[in-house]
């Protein structure tokens, strides 16, 4: 950890450019040698896509290696719609992706994509067991993909990505993609319509994060304890909501933001009838707090 150089970002946790040059610029000058910018596509908190263009060119001009994190957002690629949340990522050498996610393909169903044709992997990771894995057989090695990865044994994951993509089609997952951000859109402008939810900032991606404000606590931003005891409801209303049974959502604090809820909706199934369910619920579990 001592080596990762952190780069700042702004309010809505994008990375920001102009910080990564001057971050490179700095360790260059203490004598360090970087290689490589992690960026991210899809944040786990607030669904943010670092501006991959910008950080491209500055990767390109230092000679860095170029990753993208896209384990949540990537599936936004298949949507002609929102692909644009990730321009620039062609020019990647390396992107992480988990169809388990947005898609919802079976668990665990992750790709390691390289731009690399060098059969990088291989050389990294080979250890040319004979006793696993013989180069006289009769077919084409090539197909031997386990010395590939730094496991010997894990589960086919590309197959359960194969069949999925295979039953629903191009268009099929391109719709569930659409609608998942819908049902964020929906949601969004429900709670504006709404008494005590406030939304933490416009969603970009399908991460909805928001503050729900109790009856007694509404008009009360100057009082000097309001933050303190609004960070205590969502803990509270997650108590209520497990203990009842009725539904499932996280919350956490992030920076000088005390706890809000992150609502992320991704099953394919899931009606406007049932998102209202999830506002009505909240109000009725946190109406007395």
């Amino acid at each position: 950890m001592d080596n990762v150089i952190l780069v700042e970002t702004n309010d809505r946790g994008k990375m920001m450019p102009k910080d990564l040059e001057h971050k490179i610029q700095k360790v260059k000058s203490e004598g360090s040698v970087p290689f490589l910018v992690s960026t991210t596509c899809g944040t786990t908190v607030y669904g943010a896509f670092d501006p991959l263009e910008e950080i491209a060119e500055v990767c390109e001009r230092h000679g860095l290696w170029l990753h993208v994190d896209a384990a949540w957002g990537g599936s936004a690629l298949l949507s002609r719609r929102h692909q644009h949340l990730l321009k620039g990522i062609d020019r990647a050498d390396s992107v992480t992706w988990n169809p388990h996610k947005l898609l919802g393909a079976g668990l665990q169903c992750s790709a390691f994509l390289l731009k690399d044709t060098t059969q990088l992997l291989q050389r990294c990771h080979a250890a040319n067991a004979t006793y696993l894995f013989q180069t006289d057989k009769f077919y084409n090695v090539n197909y031997d993909t386990g010395d590939k990865s730094i496991q010997c044994g894990r589960r086919v994951d590309c197959l359960k990505l194969w069949m999925m993509w295979k039953a629903l089609g191009s268009k099929g997952l391109e719709r569930r993609v659409d609608r998942v951000l819908e049902h964020t859109r929906y949601l969004a402008e429900q709670m504006r319509r709404r008494e005590g939810f406030h939304l933490i900032m416009e969603p970009e991606f399908v991460n909805l994060c928001f503050w729900y404000v109790p009856p007694s606590l509404r008009n009360q931003e100057t009082s000097p304890d309001f933050w303190t005891r609004l960070g205590k409801v969502a803990p509270v209303i997650k108590e209520r909501m497990m203990k009842k049974g009725s539904m499932m959502v996280g919350y956490q604090h992030h920076g000088n933001r005390v706890n809000f809820f992150r609502q992320i909706v991704v099953n394919p199934q899931v009606t406007t009838e049932d998102l209202d369910f999830f506002l009505d619920e909240i109000e009725r579990l946190g109406e007395d707090l």
